[in-house]
């Protein structure tokens, strides 16, 4: 059993006279979807479409996985209340097994935050509500062995969230704007991966065993706080009692030289993880990231033009079929 977590980043239709075009983007990612060869594939930064009288759809992405052993597996993704699926940043879970229950997760288990902005131009008397921007999707899967939970996510980038008053453009007025923007983005981020911890406990609660994949885009390294608040370990709990709540990382067994999912300013990140529960790791066989040709993200000559394909590498974690 291959499971595999992957940014697409941007996967959209071509408007006007974007670069480069949708068609440009499938000649690169269906040779890597192809590679990837996963029975569970979570899926990041997947846009909507809208056709005339139509709902919005994952238009961009039927098109990429035409033809592909993907087309027929079972898929779900994030909604709006509305019920379509979000115009930008969609999370997608393709299945070989069957689905077996669903649902997102957005200031379900954690509220959304008060927060009075201070370095805000005109200054803010009251607190504003502080929520995240996106859902974590979790399906049951049935699996070989089971019932397997998979959580798809994406937290919050680092890029700084905007205090009004405090940029102008690309520029920020303050040093003190930027810090507060990045404190926010952080809050977010961090808020995240802990609504995200509340809803593994809760699985945990109904079965102390339970099969877990959580896996996506963390847009954090190992040993930072959205990690370890998601993994839950021992370290830093101290409570024996808990020991199989904690969460195991994929890229543990990765050499040093090929733990990495994205390159920006010449620094190799771990950005993209694959956390399993300690009931798969008998059946656990290896991971690999396909980074091979990954590029630089943050060059001035790294432009999608050049670089069609995505700025994030994929994760593929292999697991013997698990006993019943």
């Amino acid at each position: 059993m291959r499971i595999a977590t992957f940014n697409l980043e941007n996967l959209d239709e071509e408007v006007g006279e974007q670069v480069p075009t949708l068609q440009d983007r499938i000649a690169v990612l269906r040779p890597q979807l192809a590679r990837i060869n996963a029975d569970i594939l979570c899926l990041q930064e997947v846009h909507g479409q809208e056709r005339a009288g139509e709902p919005r759809d994952l238009l961009a992405l039927d098109a990429l996985v035409q033809g592909t052993l993907y087309e027929q597996f079972h898929r779900e993704s994030t909604l709006t209340s509305e019920g379509q699926v979000y115009d930008k940043r969609n999370l997608v879970i393709l299945t070989r097994y069957p689905i077996l229950r669903h649902q997102q997760i957005k200031n379900d288990k954690i509220g959304e935050l008060r927060y009075r902005r201070v370095s805000a131009i005109p200054e803010e008397l009251d607190s504003k509500k502080v929520g995240w921007e996106r859902p974590v999707l979790h399906c049951e899967i049935d699996a070989p062995g089971g019932r397997l939970h998979v959580i798809n996510l994406h937290l919050k980038s680092r890029i700084p969230t905007t205090v009004p008053g405090q940029k102008d453009g690309f520029q920020y007025l303050s040093a003190s704007g930027w810090a507060e923007g990045y404190f926010i983005s952080s809050m977010k981020r961090v808020g995240q991966a802990l609504e995200t911890r509340v809803l593994i406990d809760q699985i945990f609660d109904a079965d102390s065993k339970a099969k877990i994949i959580v896996c996506g885009d963390f847009n954090a390294e190992p040993g930072q706080v959205p990690v370890e608040a998601i993994v839950g370990r021992m370290e830093n709990i101290g409570n024996p009692a808990l020991r199989n709540r904690q969460l195991l990382a994929a890229s543990d067994s990765l050499s040093r030289d090929q733990r990495y999912t994205h390159i920006h300013a010449g620094e190799r990140n771990l950005l993209d993880h694959l956390l399993f529960s300690e009931a798969l790791l008998a059946s656990y066989l290896g991971s690999g990231v396909h980074n091979e040709q990954l590029h630089d993200e943050s060059l001035a000559f790294a432009v999608d033009k050049k670089y069609p394909e995505s700025d994030h590498a994929p994760f593929i974690a292999r697991f013997a079929d698990p006993p019943s």
